[in-house]
């Protein structure tokens, strides 16, 4: 009973912990919009989803401003900017705190869950100026001005003067990214003035229907390619992605260890399994002289056999409830302790967690306790009352 119920508990709470994950990771995708697509650079041959930040030590310098007009004349696009990345050392009054820089373009707010909670965001008319303007996320406005009012305030990156024009309401993080802590400039003048670059590293667009992801980024795919004359996909030094395609692989990848951690656990039932069988074999032995006691006085073999394997199927079965009620105990606890830490988990036992726990526990009682039960049916009751 015990090790079929630190079985059952097991499938529960990874079942349910599996689920948490799922919408832990899930959520860190609500930050960019249910309707968003990204075009990243990649190394050419490399295959679908692997992007530029996975290529360590090489740079693709193709994409260029031409491609991001492209995407913003695509009928579906509604808005897109492109960005930029880097880090750098930003000082106020003296103080130095090294932060990650994003480039984003004028149209982010248009794109992605972007709120401001003090000033503005800057405009076209700056990006295309080259105006050295900036928005701090919240963690940054923190780390630089304190409790200080930041708007309009002077910063200094790589020597240059850089002026807040708005601070963001807290974002949170996305994948282990603190999303409160960069400081968001105009990509052109990021380009132009920090990096002395002119190519940009990743586009973001947010499309009108969101339930034609498919044929834009297949459109979008082709329209791309003709700009940077590639005529074999397989040698794409972009790749694009859509937040259902990532949804849909993230479901995927926690799904497959969600299952195979189940699949371990099933190891621990039948470890269980073997040695219910040994203990139904011990209780033939011990229960000789009851077996042929009931088999002088009428019982059948079918019914020395059914009450074995009742037996084994009930010893099997309260241990599987037993684990059904620890693993939501300990599930539970779980959702507590990932919630207080700002995870977006969620509590859910579903029914196919129940009905694996007590599908395992019956069927270990009947798979390990039949042998057992049809030998003490098998027993002849003359040798079995002789043997008291």
């Amino acid at each position: 009973m015990l090790a079929i119920a630190i079985g059952s508990a097991a499938v529960i709470t990874i079942m349910a912990a599996g689920k948490g994950v799922e919408r832990f990771v899930l959520g860190q995708l609500d930050a960019f919009g249910p309707d968003t697509l990204s075009i990243e650079t990649q190394v050419p041959s490399i295959k679908h989803n692997s992007g530029s930040f996975g290529s360590v030590g090489i740079t693709i310098t193709t994409m260029k401003d031409k491609d991001l007009e492209t995407v913003r004349r695509y009928p579906n696009i509604l808005a897109a900017y492109g960005m930029v990345s880097g880090q750098e050392a930003v000082s106020y009054q003296g103080q130095l705190k090294k932060v990650m820089l994003m480039g984003h373009g004028y149209a982010t707010p248009d794109v992605e869950k972007f709120d401001i909670s003090s000033g503005r965001f800057y405009t076209r008319e700056e990006e295309e100026g080259l105006a050295q303007v900036a928005v701090l996320g919240a963690t940054a406005k923190e780390k630089l001005f304190g409790d200080e009012e930041a708007v309009d305030k002077i910063m200094y990156i790589r020597g240059k003067p850089f002026r807040v024009v708005g601070v963001e309401a807290k974002r949170g993080s996305a994948f282990f990214f603190d999303l409160d802590n960069m400081i968001s400039l105009p990509t052109k003048t990021m380009q132009k003035k920090l990096l002395g670059i002119d190519y940009i590293q990743q586009i973001i667009a947010r499309m009108r229907d969101g339930s034609q992801s498919k044929s834009t980024a297949a459109d979008l795919a082709d329209l791309i390619r003709t700009n940077h004359y590639i005529t074999n996909a397989d040698h794409d030094d972009f790749v694009v992605n859509t937040t259902a395609d990532a949804q849909t692989t993230l479901t995927k990848i926690t799904g497959g260890i969600t299952l195979l951690l189940v699949a371990l656990v099933g190891i621990s039932l039948v470890v269980g399994g073997v040695g219910i069988m040994n203990i139904m074999y011990v209780s033939v032995a011990e229960r000789t002289f009851e077996i042929g006691l009931r088999k002088a006085v009428g019982a059948t073999a079918q019914d020395i056999q059914r009450q074995f394997l009742a037996e084994a199927i009930l010893t099997t079965m309260s241990g599987g409830v037993v684990g059904i009620i620890l693993g939501a105990l300990i599930a539970l606890v779980i959702y507590f302790a990932a919630t207080s830490f700002g995870f977006k988990w969620v509590y859910s036992i579903s029914a196919t967690s129940l009905a694996l726990a007590i599908g395992f526990s019956v069927g270990i009682g009947i798979l390990f306790g039949w042998y057992p039960a049809r030998k003490a049916a098998g027993l002849n009751p003359i040798d079995a009352l002789r043997r008291e």
